[in-house]
């Protein structure tokens, strides 16, 4: 039976090949002590001798190697924080949006983003990708109009009384079908209490600029305020921007969805068209508290003011100019669409402006006062 060969360590290897390049005892007295075969000394001297400069190169490499991965480390934190830059810059542009348009941005067949990631990433609810909206009724219009009818002539009813209404007209609801259309309307009854209007939380309230303050020219307070327009099978929205002193709308615009860009459109046309005001006042709604929308007027170098809250008269002569849009154009005409309205939209205020005498005026249209007095400088 043949011995069994003896194994050595890499570790024990290392030591006889450098006691051996040492010279301090003869490979004899070496192989004596260890027992080992001076054969076995010379080979492993000799590879020791030969791999020695591999050892440097490879530390080089490895030095050079960790380098790079340091390097790439720190390349791809970089990328991580300019990515979270960048998705906060687009999150804060995409909650100004409305949400028509993020949903429109949502792709199915994207390959790398779940439908629900892109539902979390655009802040939709998936399952309102899906939802197919439903005509409404006639009775449902019909119910519409009696109650932005009714509140124009007492705008101090709420649900209550508007439900009592309706049954005085023959309709049966609830107060909390009442509920549903005055808040589709934008309607609510008007008297101070609290959270009058609910502003977006994370947008900025300025203060209301206009108390104890005399309006005595053109060009020194415009304001603003939007009013829900029923046709027959829906509805729009109308914006408007107006001159405080002479009662002149100075542009407008009707949109579909309450959204903050038709509203920064009116905005930017009147700036375009028109001296620049001294204050610009508006209510505390999220269109008109978006950012966009601010800082267009930061940029013109407009002071903000916004309606305190329960303050019900703030803003009250766009209030009446929304009461003479309706009862001399609305509910006098049936629009077929939304251009149709738009078309009534811009002649009626094409009239107002330059033909619709104001009692308050001295019964002289709004361009007759606005074109004649001179702006504030």
């Amino acid at each position: 039976m043949s011995k069994k060969r003896k194994q050595y360590s890499p570790q024990f290897k290392a030591k006889i090949a450098i006691e051996a390049i040492q010279g301090q005892k003869t490979t004899p007295e070496i192989s004596s002590q260890y027992e080992i075969h001076p054969t076995m000394i010379n080979t492993w001297k000799r590879q020791l001798l030969e791999n020695a400069s591999e050892l440097f190169d490879k530390g080089k490499r490895a030095s050079k190697a960790q380098s790079d991965t340091e390097a790439q480390i720190n390349e791809l934190y970089r990328q991580i924080g300019q990515l979270k830059v960048e998705r906060g810059f687009f999150s804060q542009a995409l909650r100004t949006a409305g949400s028509d348009t993020r949903k429109s941005l949502v792709d199915a067949q994207h390959h790398a983003l779940s439908v629900v990631r892109q539902c979390q990433l655009l802040g939709v609810s998936r399952s309102s990708l899906y939802y197919q909206p439903i005509d409404p009724s006639d009775e449902e219009m019909t119910l519409l109009k009696l109650i932005d009818q009714q509140y124009l002539r007492t705008p101090f009813y709420g649900s209550r009384r508007m439900k009592a209404y309706l049954q005085t007209q023959g309709y049966t609801v609830n107060r909390k079908r009442v509920q549903r259309l005055m808040r589709q309307l934008g309607l609510q009854a008007i008297y101070p209490k609290p959270k009058l209007s609910e502003s977006h939380p994370e947008h900025q309230i300025y203060p209301y600029l206009l108390r104890g303050v005399d309006i005595v020219s053109v060009n020194q307070v415009w304001s603003t305020d939007i009013t829900y327009l029923p046709i027959f099978r829906g509805h729009f929205y109308l914006v408007a921007i107006m001159d405080w002193f002479s009662r002149k709308v100075l542009s407008w615009r009707v949109s579909n969805t309450m959204d903050v860009y038709f509203c920064l459109a009116a905005l930017e046309e009147a700036l375009n068209k028109y001296p620049i005001p001294e204050i610009f006042n508006s209510d505390q709604g999220a269109q008109f508290t978006a950012h966009v929308f601010t800082d267009c007027l930061k940029q013109a170098k407009v002071s903000i003011s916004m309606d305190g809250r329960g303050r019900c008269h703030d803003n009250i002569f766009i209030e009446r100019l929304w009461r003479s849009v309706k009862w001399e154009l609305i509910y006098l005409k049936a629009f077929e669409d939304g251009q149709h309205l738009s078309q009534e939209v811009k002649s009626w205020f094409h009239w107002y402006n330059r033909q619709r005498p104001h009692q308050s005026l001295g019964y002289k249209t709004p361009d007759e006062i606005y074109y004649q007095c001179d702006s504030p400088m």
